[in-house]
C-alpha cells in the first residue's frame, strides 16, 4: 500500500470521527435547550445554576458530555452479580447503625466499583465517571454526588445528612443493578410498578444511629 493511500485513509477516518462527534452534539442540541432539558432533567437545572444562570454555557457542557459518553453501552450484570451487590449494599445499610461515616464511605466505593463493572470510566476518575453516569442516569446521579461529597469532604456532616446521602445514592444503585435497565434507561416490565429506591433502607434503618 502506497504512502499516499495510507494518508488518504487516515484523513477519511479522521473526517468520519469528526462527523460522528458533530452528529452527537447535533442530536444533543436538537430542539435547543428543550432537548437537553428532557434528557438531563434535574441535572440540566443544576448545571445551569453552576454556570450562574448561563443556559448556553450549561448546554455546551452537557452537549460535550453526550459527545464523550452518549454511545456508551452498559455491560450486563448476571443474576449472581446482582445478588452479590445487593448483599453488599445491605451490609452497608446495616453498618450504618454503628458506623454511619464508614458506611457512607463504603457506599461511595461500592457505587464506583459497580459503575466501573457496568462499563463506566474507572481508575479513580470520579469526575469523568460521574459525567458519564449523568448522560445515562441523569435522574439519579445526584445521589452518587452527595454520597461522594459526604464520604470525602463531610467531616462535619451529621447523621441525618449522611442518612439522606445514602438514601439518595440507593436510587442510582437500584438503576445500575436492575435487570430492567438497558443502555442506562430503566424499562419496567408491563403492568409492574418500580419499588421506591429508598424502601429497603427504611425497612432496615435504625431508629437512631449510635454515632454522635
Amino acid at each position: 500500500m502506497s504512502t499516499g493511500l495510507i494518508i488518504l485513509l487516515i484523513v477519511i477516518a479522521a473526517v468520519v470521527v469528526l462527523g460522528a462527534g458533530a452528529l452527537a452534539i447535533g442530536r444533543a442540541r436538537r430542539g435547543g435547550g428543550a432537548g437537553l432539558k428532557r434528557r438531563f432533567g434535574p441535572e440540566y437545572e443544576r448545571t445551569v445554576a453552576l454556570h450562574d444562570g448561563d443556559a448556553k454555557a450549561a448546554e455546551r457542557e452537557l452537549a460535550e458530555r453526550v459527545e464523550r459518553h452518549g454511545d456508551l453501552r452498559e455491560r450486563p450484570l448476571d443474576h449472581e452479580d446482582r445478588e452479590r451487590y445487593a448483599a453488599r449494599w445491605t451490609a452497608v445499610q446495616e453498618r450504618f447503625v454503628e458506623s454511619p461515616r464508614e458506611a457512607v464511605a463504603e457506599a461511595d466505593r461500592l457505587l464506583a466499583e459497580l459503575a466501573a463493572v457496568r462499563g463506566y470510566p474507572d481508575d479513580g476518575r470520579y469526575e469523568e465517571q460521574l459525567a458519564a453516569l449523568s448522560v445515562h442516569h441523569a435522574d439519579h446521579v445526584e445521589g452518587y454526588r452527595q454520597v461522594h461529597r459526604v464520604a470525602n469532604d463531610g467531616a462535619g456532616a451529621g447523621t441525618e445528612e449522611m442518612r439522606t446521602a445514602l438514601v439518595r445514592a440507593r436510587e442510582l444503585f437500584d438503576d445500575l443493578t436492575s435487570p430492567g435497565t438497558h443502555n442506562g434507561r430503566h424499562r419496567p416490565a408491563a403492568g409492574t410498578a418500580r419499588k421506591p429506591a429508598a424502601a429497603g433502607f427504611h425497612r432496615s434503618r435504625p431508629k437512631e444511629s449510635r454515632a454522635s
